[in-house]
């Protein structure tokens, strides 16, 4: 009677082995599907909410797949599941290649818009501050934030170097009001979060601008007062 119960012991127990040896296999088999599955789900989708999603479509894509690759152990790499996940990775590496090309169609065209942007009709603001930024009078310059003025500065900087030979008196009275406007904006700027760095280098550009500014300005009145002179004799 006890070899009996021995034996029906015994068989219990590998009756619960062979239980979970099947329970481990079907959620592997799932897991495939799961993969399987999603990715035939963001092949359906069109291009725009694919590019629109793209970050979590391919978090959720290496989640699948890290799963699908654990489940071959489990299935002794079977050869059906091998071919089913091969045949989705290559379907996903098609979808992937569009999704990246379309996103970079569409970074190409907003380039090239933010390129080709409307004139202000003002040729020399334009150059000074991008096209478009400084409209008619006005001296807000509220598109100026931490994050860009270093850079506003500098090109303001280095487009008068360029281009302060070839300056009326009129010229340098709207780079004068121009700079003016953008230091007003600074002392706004410096209370919205600018780094103490960009602070300094655009101290150091301020310093390198000012003395040169009024030495060109004056020297552009002093030989339009003496053109003035030689045209009256």
């Amino acid at each position: 009677m006890k070899s009996f119960q021995l034996v029906l012991g015994a068989a219990a127990i590998a009756a619960g082995f062979a239980s979970c040896k099947n329970e481990a296999k079907d959620t592997a088999e799932k897991n495939v599907d799961h993969y399987v599955v999603y990715v035939d789900s963001v092949n359906s989708l069109d291009a725009a909410e694919r590019s629109a999603n793209w970050a979590a479509i391919e978090a959720g894509y290496q989640a699948r797949v890290a799963e699908a690759e654990a489940a071959l152990a489990t299935l002794e790499n079977d050869a059906k599941a091998q071919e089913r996940i091969n045949e989705t990775k290559s379907k996903y590496e098609g979808v992937k290649t569009a999704a990246e090309s379309d996103a970079k169609a569409k970074m190409e065209k907003e380039a090239a818009a933010n390129n080709t942007a409307p004139a202000t009709g003002n040729s020399m603001a334009d150059m000074y501050f991008g096209a478009g930024n400084v409209v008619g009078n006005d001296m807000k310059f509220g598109w100026v934030n931490k994050d860009n003025i270093l850079s506003v500065y500098q090109k303001f900087v280095d487009t008068f170097d360029a281009n302060h030979e070839s300056y009326s008196r009129q010229d340098f009275d709207k780079v004068k009001a121009w700079y003016e406007a953008l230091d007003a904006r600074k002392n706004t700027v410096e209370k919205e979060g600018l780094t103490g760095e960009d602070n300094r280098k655009i101290a150091g550009l301020k310093l390198k601008f000012a003395p040169k500014f009024k030495w060109e300005r004056m020297t552009a009145k002093g030989d339009e007062n003496q053109k003035a002179k030689d045209a009256a004799n």
